[in-house]
């Protein structure tokens, strides 16, 4: 009799708790569609921006690319279907610009990473004074680009700087922005200089992450500072070097600022970049349908590019 009892307690005490469980699940928790509100208010500011700066211009290039539309007409703009792609195909201008973009990107990556990779191996001490280190060394990210690129360009000139300083060491400089052999190189020097600042402290943060028992250990297996990183560094920056491969790339793809102001393209269109060809087109000779037509070709091709570096850095990684 007692262990029915107990049995019988057992199950009006399970049957309880299932019924309140259910009740909890019913009845909605107080202040939650409150909470909801406030998050979508929150929210909305930035859900406004990027669908006014990002979607609708993204889906206004997608249309005009299939169009003759000028940026100042007063005929409405008519479909011509692939007519621009045509176009593109056979325009040597957007090849010689694909190419330098390519190449652009092709020596900046690795120059870039390695350098600031290098820059945050030597400030990841624990030293007096590597603070004012790590300043100096990002102080050029965040000064203008518009700034630095007009910095540069006097100290490129003939007898600019760099110039002077060569001619030191009884070497004569080049003319680096004016001859097409040289235009290319001296804005990817530029570049990486003033960007380099920004991958070393996403570098150092990737550093600073990887634990030092991890360090301690190598030490007692005798593995030297070669063996130390290639076996507990690179290994640990793993996540990080995705990362930082990946926004170089788009970064150099979206090389503009830097050749609009020192060289304008030139010299023979050797530093003409797919992003100043369709801002040329687009607004100086005001074809806006077949600036959207390389905008939108570009994309497809930064796209594809992004996807393959993240699938051959997923499959090295696993």
């Amino acid at each position: 009799m007692t262990d029915m009892t107990t049995i019988t307690a057992a199950e009006n005490a399970s049957a309880t708790t299932r019924q309140g469980r259910r009740a909890r699940r019913a009845t909605p928790v107080k202040g939650s569609r409150s909470s909801t509100t406030t998050a979508l208010l929150m929210l909305a500011p930035a859900a406004v921006l990027l669908v006014t700066f990002l979607l609708v211009p993204i889906g206004l290039t997608f249309g005009l690319a299939f169009t003759n539309a000028r940026l100042i007409s007063p005929r409405p703009a008519e479909f011509i279907g692939v007519d621009n792609f045509v176009r593109l195909f056979e325009d040597e201008t957007f090849w010689k610009s694909l190419r330098n973009t390519i190449l652009f990107a092709a020596v900046i990556v690795p120059v870039q990473s390695a350098c600031a990779l290098g820059l945050a191996l030597l400030v990841n001490v624990k030293m007096r004074g590597v603070n004012f280190f790590r300043t100096i060394y990002f102080l050029p990210v965040v000064t203008s680009m518009v700034v630095v690129s007009m910095l540069w360009l006097f100290m490129y000139q003939k007898n600019g700087l760099i110039n002077q300083v060569l001619l030191k060491f009884g070497i004569e400089g080049p003319d680096w922005l004016g001859d097409p052999k040289t235009a290319l190189l001296a804005i990817i020097l530029m570049s990486a200089w003033q960007a380099m600042g920004f991958h070393m402290v996403i570098w150092l943060s990737g550093l600073q992450t990887i634990p030092g028992d991890l360090y301690e250990a190598a030490e007692l297996d005798g593995a030297g500072t070669w063996e130390k990183f290639r076996y507990v560094t690179w290994p640990g920056l793993r996540a990080t070097r995705t990362f930082i491969l990946i926004t170089i790339t788009i970064s150099a793809f979206a090389l503009f600022t830097q050749v609009n102001i020192m060289t304008q393209g030139g010299p023979l269109d050797s530093t003409s970049t797919v992003v100043l060809m369709a801002v040329r087109t687009g607004f100086q000779q005001q074809q806006t349908g077949y600036a959207s037509a390389i905008s939108l070709a570009f994309f497809v091709l930064v796209l594809a590019v992004t996807l393959v570096n993240r699938h051959l850095t997923r499959d090295k990684d696993v």
